[in-house]
């Protein structure tokens, strides 16, 4: 879904305003063409079960408000998939997983730039 720039570019600002909104900090964001990595930083009273929750479902909606075509790939209205992964960051400094993430940016950059080539038979 997040191949085209634009679509890209708004789930982050749509990412960044949700944090805001609920008073969480987005430390680092790359959005990949399938899928998100970010450090966020929660407040101690919300879980971050419920950060997640909150992220998901609210950029969701947001999403469809803003893309309505987004409903005919997703008819059944939902965006993110029922998965989900998520961590402290208590084993490893800060810096390390921030840094984690701007690496997966680069590298979904640098396989974007290679051109893709198609099996043809004459």
């Amino acid at each position: 879904m997040f191949k085209r720039e634009e679509n890209k570019k708004l789930c982050e600002d749509i990412l960044k305003e949700v944090a805001k909104r609920y008073e969480m900090k987005m430390e680092e964001l790359s959005v990949m063409p399938d899928h998100i990595h970010a450090v966020v930083g929660i407040p101690p009273t919300m879980s971050a079960s419920q950060a997640l929750h909150l992220l998901k479902g609210v950029s969701s909606r947001e999403l469809f408000k803003q893309k309505p075509n987004f409903r005919k790939r997703y008819p059944k209205g939902h965006f993110w998939s029922l998965g989900k992964f998520y961590r402290s960051v208590g084993d490893a400094d800060t810096e390390t997983v921030m840094q984690y993430v701007r690496d997966q940016r680069l590298e979904q950059t640098t396989l974007d730039s290679i051109p893709s080539t198609t099996n043809r038979t004459s």
